[in-house]
């Protein structure tokens, strides 16, 4: 029986050695085209193990000399009517027919399908198995050739997607509707419909040993620093990893600190924020297969400003802004700083509140502490179960499981109704980050403060704000300071951060994000012209 089982295992290995032989021989490498069109269709089947959406259509062109060609789609990759109307009929109808003299060689049929008979902007020709395969599996059709170690290959992708519909996670009154979709090339026109600009820079990369995933770096020549564009390039280039199916992967590579628990890389959906930002001189990182854009560098004030601050009148938009700034101490600190008060600063309160509150929880069994942690995993758990159950009863539930929940726990005498309050405004400030992401570490660091407060009372909390502090300004993105323009301290960038004043005042680029071209607008062509007018 074990002279079996060495004989099957040294079958099985040999087999293994020689399918890696093949791929390594054929795709690792740049192995040139061979000139028998059968035999790299041959090679083509083996290594793709010759699947099912795997089309080949096999064609004689030419009359006095006829020539054998092949051509190959992976279904469902390409726009099967594009094939049809500009590549079949001329092959078909067109060459097929030609009549050629006998001394015309091998080499002009191929250049007579690449100038004369292939209507199509993006036809480039082809020379080695490695690109044969990373194009056809990018959804470009091939054309082989019999007798001819080259090819053709035909931009031609054409796969399906759910369009450009509105924003689902940053949506505003006052704005555009149109978000970014899956299709990278979709994302891409959405940017250039907006910047119609001769120095938008599109480069492109290939990022996944398996996946091949594209990857776009989009960028305005002359606004966005020289040296921050190469880094972010190199970056890119340096990663070696099997797959990315997110730009989350790519964000968690590329970001300075990955324990730091702030995003360092901005996240949006909407092509006109991506817009706004080129055009301050930032980068743009698109990733195929999702719609979230990386936005870099990006600074902690950032993940304050929504788009529609830039629609409405400055004042509006101010106040709306220093909403969130309060909110977000609301959300971080409201737990932490009830505890403070209500187990070790009893002095702080009025009289009438703090016998209010010691009245409501004299049925309560537990200490504050106890208390707070029971509604705040509590209402994490409602709000990630109504985030991953169907869309039609997650709402419903998590809302009918709040009001449930929170009114069972008051009348059990678990938690009394100051702490229900606390948790609902806590849980409600922490959602209106125009940026969702940024609601995690405030919900994460609530936690942190609510622990600090139950030791040593409002001294942890002043510990914790300071320790926080520190890590704020030592956090650097792509080697920008993460609390520009507060630390270095910037006069001209606190226009557009605590508030908005009026565009009219927003003259510069924010300097230490771009060095070139810092002017945004003239105001002294405005000047001039009432002074003429007067």
């Amino acid at each position: 029986m074990n002279w079996m089982k060495d004989l099957i295992s040294k079958g099985t290995k040999k087999k293994k050695k020689e399918k890696k032989t093949i791929l390594h021989e054929y795709y690792g490498e740049a192995k040139p085209l061979k000139k028998s069109l059968d035999e790299n269709l041959s090679i083509i089947k083996k290594i793709l193990g010759d699947p099912s959406d795997l089309i080949i259509r096999e064609l004689v062109i030419g009359k006095e000399i006829p020539q054998k060609i092949a051509l190959i789609i992976i279904d469902g990759l390409t726009n099967g009517q594009f094939v049809h109307d500009f590549i079949l009929k001329g092959l078909v109808y067109e060459i097929r027919t030609a009549e050629l003299s006998p001394e015309v060689k091998i080499n002009s049929f191929k250049d007579i399908l690449l100038n004369c008979s292939l209507p199509l902007s993006d036809v480039e020709e082809l020379s080695n198995f490695k690109d044969l395969f990373e194009k056809l599996l990018s959804g470009d059709s091939v054309i082989l050739f019999d007798k001819l170690d080259s090819g053709l290959v035909i931009d031609t992708k054409g796969w399906q997607d759910r369009g450009i519909i509105e924003p689902s996670a940053e949506t505003v009154i006052r704005g555009s509707r149109d978000s970014f979709n899956e299709t990278l090339r979709t994302n891409t026109m959405l940017i250039r419909r907006r910047i119609k600009d001769i120095n938008l820079r599109v480069i492109n990369r290939v990022v996944g040993t398996i996946t091949k995933t594209s990857v776009t770096i989009m960028y305005l020549e002359g606004l966005a620093k020289e040296d921050i564009v190469k880094d972010v390039i190199d970056r890119i280039d340096l990663i070696n990893i099997d797959g990315i199916l997110e730009s989350g992967n790519i964000e968690e590579l590329l970001v300075d600190n990955i324990y730091s628990l702030f995003p360092t890389m901005y996240t949006t959906e909407r092509p006109d924020k991506v817009a706004g930002n080129l055009l301050e001189g930032r980068i743009a990182i698109l990733t195929d297969g999702t719609p979230f854009v990386l936005v870099v560098p990006a600074v902690f004030m950032q993940f304050f400003q929504s788009s529609e601050d830039y629609y409405q009148r400055w004042i509006f938009a101010s106040f709306i802004r220093s909403i969130r700034y309060l909110s977000f101490f609301l959300a971080l600190l409201t737990p932490s700083v009830y505890i403070a008060i209500t187990t070790f600063h009893h002095e702080m309160l009025p009289t009438s509140l703090l016998l209010n509150i010691s009245g409501q929880r004299e049925s309560v069994p537990f200490p504050a502490v106890v208390e707070v942690f029971f509604m705040e995993v509590t209402f994490e758990i409602l709000r990630e179960a109504g985030l991953r159950m169907p869309r039609a009863i997650g709402s419903a539930i998590s809302i009918v499981g709040a009001l449930v929940l929170g009114e069972a726990a008051v009348n059990a005498g678990v938690v009394s109704n100051i702490m229900v309050i606390i948790v609902s405004l806590t849980a409600i400030t922490s959602l209106i980050f125009p940026e969702y992401s940024f609601s995690s570490p405030v919900r994460l660091l609530r936690f942190v403060f609510i622990i600090l407060s139950s030791i040593i009372g409002l001294y942890g909390i002043a510990i914790g704000l300071m320790m926080l502090t520190i890590h704020l300004c030592s956090l650097q993105s792509f080697g920008v300071p993460y609390m520009y323009p507060l630390a270095p301290l910037s006069l001209s960038g606190l226009k557009d951060a605590i508030i908005r004043t009026p565009i009219k005042t927003h003259i510069k680029r924010p300097q230490i994000i771009t060095e070139n071209d810092l002017i945004r607008q003239s105001q002294t062509e405005i000047t001039n012209k009432k002074s003429g007018e007067k």
